[in-house]
């Protein structure tokens, strides 16, 4: 028996996204939800640094996720065990979301109850960072692994990015060719004000510096 609803999100019909972004970023402003659009590419430990996350912050605020995906439900799935309200989206064949899209989801999971909603974008440094999806800030993972270069392949990610986190850093050891100067640096050339946190979702290494931030940032949005 499945404890979460699938959701088949259809493509927006409004020409204008960023103008159905900006009211969806109203709505949840007057209802007191934080809406996080999380990014990264297929293996970068989106779903285990939200679960995680998740477990560091549940006795502090109602969290809800949305897992967008083209197809399968296994990461609403995971995330469903940690207790968060959780929904999961097909896209139809979507690399992204749109804003209309994500206001599907909102009002299917019935986010005017929750603190913090978590939209879990489809797998890519593409698709995802060219659709302002509504969300009040956006976050995006680099694992270790991928290499300190994706800031040059894929900028506008970074670019679009307030907070990125360097996932998997347990494996610096192994992955001794990773620069953590040199990524950081080119982070900040793309985006000077952006957030960078070094941490390790398997260990929990740098991430009371990431709930911090995250909580500061909820209660911001809820208490302006």
């Amino acid at each position: 028996m499945k404890d979460f609803k699938i959701i088949e999100v259809k493509q927006s019909v409004f020409a204008d996204n960023d103008a159905d972004a900006e009211r969806l970023r109203q709505q949840l402003k007057e209802e007191k939800t934080f809406l996080l659009n999380l990014m990264s590419s297929p293996g970068a430990g989106k779903t285990t640094t939200l679960k995680r996350t998740i477990d560091m912050l549940a006795d502090e605020m109602k969290i809800g996720v949305m897992e967008a995906d083209i197809d399968s439900d296994v990461d609403a799935r995971a995330i469903s065990e940690t207790g968060a309200r959780t929904i999961q989206l097909h896209t139809g064949g979507m690399c992204h979301l749109d804003a209309d899209m994500t206001r599907q989801g909102v009002t299917e999971i019935g986010a005017n109850d929750l603190d913090l909603v978590v939209l879990e974008n489809v797998g890519n440094l593409v698709c995802p960072a060219e659709f302002d999806t509504g969300s009040v800030k956006n976050a995006m993972i680099l694992s270790v692994p991928e290499g300190d270069d994706k800031p040059l392949k894929y900028p506008l990610m970074f670019q679009i990015s307030d907070v990125v986190l360097i996932n998997k850093c347990d494996t610096l050891s192994v992955f001794d060719d990773f620069d953590t100067e040199a990524v950081r640096e080119r982070i900040h050339k793309l985006n000077p004000k952006a957030e960078i946190f070094f941490v390790s979702a398997k260990t929990g290494e740098g991430f009371e510096d990431w709930t911090d931030w995250l909580r500061c940032e909820v209660n911001d949005w809820r208490n302006e």
